[in-house]
């Protein structure tokens, strides 16, 4: 295909309103990337302007911008030209009066700029501040959300809105890669009171609720964790074990942290046994085995983000610990001391009484323990019902 057939089924798809051919012409991983034919300069510049209307015309010669920046390396060059190309469909979309069918261009083009914006940040490394050109990328996706969220004059078949979603999880993507959690907050706004909230893909609700759910997790709101990730995981292709797998890694720390143990079946399938040996810990309330497994582990806890949440799972091994205790002593009324002592026969060698104390506190305060520290006798007074109740039902 030479530029003027190029040009042809461009225009011929926009007259048509056939969004996904637009899409497929205009995307940076379609065959056509590889056409030499398409080689942009001052006459295919011209030749494009005479032959599609404006603003694609911008779309299209941003394009072919960027496709020579890239054949060139010069990936700062092909950003910049991506961003264009997206600031032009912008500019479609608040043309386009109560219509949307140029949505799925919009999603190609966006999700074009984020891998772009990702290759230019891995080859500037550390000569710039670190996720820069993701976050002007991200003020760029914004533009194209705000265009989508204003739509209110369209029907519910047409509206723009319906491609809010699209772009939410574009952002979600480029907000947790640059650690700018605290932006996604109007984001999940926008969508919870969206009247279009269930007429999104289920692909779309997938990635979105994956998402939420680990902010959810960073934000220590476990119970809302568990209702998102479980969504997602829930509703992933049962052959998609690549994502099945990472929503694993951010569901098993909280599943375990509202008491709810994996087993070892489900870790191994999806090749997560690095919890197992946590798990195994924290029942046995072994904090030696556990500092262990975190020692083993750390690369892939750290890797995952998710170290710190990790770390509190030790707590419900300090619960597991004290219980054992409480059974052995058999008595409503145990020692500081013997919890002390269990802890230092479990790796902690240099805990003390306050210490203890302190950690019982926590625990009693947490509701994982039902009682009381008596100071003055140095004793923890647990209840005589259901001392210890069952992390589940503290849910």
């Amino acid at each position: 295909m030479n530029i003027i057939g190029f040009c042809q089924s461009i225009e011929k798809a926009a007259h048509e309103r056939r969004g996904s051919i637009l899409a497929r012409l205009l995307s940076l991983r379609d065959d056509h990337i590889y056409n030499r034919n398409l080689t942009i300069n001052s006459n295919v510049e011209n030749v494009i302007d005479d032959n599609i209307s404006n603003p694609l015309n911008e779309v299209v010669i941003s394009h072919l911008r960027c496709l020579k920046s890239l054949n060139d390396k010069k990936i700062m060059d092909a950003y910049n030209h991506q961003s264009a190309c997206t600031t032009s469909v912008t500019k479609l979309l608040q043309l386009q009066k109560e219509e949307n069918w140029s949505l799925p261009l919009m999603y190609t083009v966006c999700l074009d700029l984020r891998l772009v914006a990702q290759q230019a940040e891995k080859c500037l490394g550390m000569s710039q501040n670190p996720g820069s050109i993701l976050e002007k990328a991200a003020e760029c996706l914004m533009g194209c959300f705000r265009v989508c969220a204003a739509d209110n004059r369209a029907s519910d078949v047409d509206t723009k809105r319906l491609g809010m979603l699209n772009l939410v999880n574009q952002l979600f993507k480029v907000y947790f890669s640059i650690n700018k959690l605290h932006l996604c907050k109007p984001l999940i706004r926008a969508i919870e009171s969206s009247a279009f909230k269930d007429h999104f893909s289920i692909s779309q609700q997938i990635t979105y609720r994956y998402f939420v759910g680990r902010k959810a997790m960073f934000d220590s709101d476990y119970k809302s964790a568990d209702e998102y990730l479980t969504f997602a995981f829930e509703n992933c292709h049962r052959r998609s074990i690549k994502n099945k797998r990472l929503i694993l890694i951010y569901l098993v720390p909280v599943k375990m942290l509202l008491g709810f143990m994996p087993s070892r079946k489900v870790l191994q399938k999806y090749d997560l046994l690095q919890f197992w040996e946590l798990v195994e810990a924290v029942k046995q309330g072994n904090l030696k085995q556990i500092d262990t497994v975190m020692d083993k582990h750390q690369s892939f806890f750290i890797r995952a983000g998710i170290y710190l949440i990790v770390e509190k799972i030790k707590i419900l091994a300090y619960r597991n610990l004290f219980r054992k205790v409480y059974l052995i002593e058999n008595t409503h009324q145990i020692p500081v001391s013997s919890l002390q002592a269990a802890l230092k026969f479990t790796g902690q060698g240099d805990v003390g009484l306050d210490e203890t104390q302190c950690i019982v506190a926590n625990l009693i305060y947490d509701g994982k323990i039902k009682g009381y520290i008596s100071f003055q006798h140095r004793k923890v007074v647990v209840s005589k019902q259901n001392p210890f109740p069952s992390l589940s039902s503290l849910c």
